[in-house]
């Protein structure tokens, strides 16, 4: 008959108490939470006053009138034409801006993504829109570009014609006849760097034993960039998709000194008409309201964008 032997069981290390590790983390972040206070103090109560605006009449006009209407000005946000016209209208910046910024960032990203003679100063003055102050790059577009007198988009315009022997071209007003495209052209050249260099530095982290494995297997230029590339840099686009629909949601610098907002409404985003709103017809509830709803809706984009963020860092944890 045989007989088991069971091994001495080894001590088990001391397990520190939970007091000692939480001493230790709270140790470690103490140094930050002067930057977290500054932080609360200027970022969050500002919100919080502007949350307790937004449940009152308010018109500095009628200053004895002001008093509690609870979610009034929340109904008429989300009822008001103005404020729906403006929706719409930042959709529509929003899409049209961050979807055409991604394709044309795309394609830079893999232009620079290649070696060539000068690539360092190529990539520097690709990336100069984005270092433009907004206000700047708004007037810029605005008087050198779609000044239907001296503008460079007219001048061009004018020298093609007389190369086929007309006197002169047509006189257009960029600003009245286009209004929307105008903008979202001289936000597409602003924000089309951010998205190059998103897109430039997942072209850079692609592993390079698969590729070299593609191209040794006889895979031609587009089948290696649709079934290898294009999946990796997924979540790259959809960060630089979130991000820039963060940024751009919030565009009022170039709808402001362009268009402000016209013709007819046309332009008038969110963050504008709350301007007017609020220095137009001094409507200070109805204002903190739709900024409110704004930030609301700001947050939860902000939220599937810090998601992406650690999807990447896990992925490079991993490698």
């Amino acid at each position: 008959m045989t007989t088991l032997t069971v091994p001495p069981k080894t001590a088990s290390p001391p397990r520190r108490p939970r007091t000692a590790n939480g001493a230790g983390r709270w140790k470690r972040r103490f140094p930050l939470l002067p930057a977290l206070v500054f932080t609360i103090v200027v970022t969050q109560l500002p919100f919080v006053a502007t949350i307790v605006i937004s449940t009152l009449q308010w018109n500095i006009l009628k200053p004895g009138e002001r008093h509690f209407v609870g979610l009034s000005n929340f109904k008429f946000v989300f009822t008001d034409e103005r404020l729906r016209t403006a929706v719409l209208n930042t959709v529509v910046l929003t899409a049209s801006v961050v979807l055409i910024s991604v394709v044309l960032g795309l394609g830079l990203a893999m232009l620079l993504d290649r070696r060539f003679v000068g690539r360092g100063l190529a990539r520097t003055m690709l990336i100069a829109p984005f270092l433009v102050m907004p206000v700047a790059a708004a007037l810029l577009w605005k008087h050198a570009l779609y000044n239907p007198n001296y503008g460079l988009f007219n001048g061009t315009l004018n020298a093609v014609y007389r190369l086929f022997g007309a006197d002169s071209g047509p006189t257009v007003d960029w600003v009245s006849s286009y209004p929307m495209p105008a903008v979202v052209l001289s936000l597409v050249w602003q924000w089309t760097p951010f998205m190059m260099l998103i897109l430039l530095a997942g072209l850079q982290a692609q592993p390079g034993d698969v590729l070299e494995a593609a191209k040794v297997d006889g895979a031609s230029a587009m089948a290696t960039f649709r079934h290898i590339t294009l999946p990796h840099l997924r979540q790259y686009i959809e960060l630089g998709v979130l991000l820039g629909t963060i940024y751009v949601v919030q565009t009022f610098d170039a709808v402001y000194t362009i268009t402000q907002g016209g013709p007819g409404s046309q332009t008038t985003n969110l963050p504008y008409e709350i301007y007017l709103t609020m220095f137009r017809k001094y409507e200070y509830g109805q204002a903190a309201a739709a900024g409110v709803v704004v930030v609301l809706g700001s947050i939860v984009i902000a939220t599937f964008a810090l998601r992406t963020i650690a999807s990447l860092f896990r992925e490079e944890v991993s490698r």
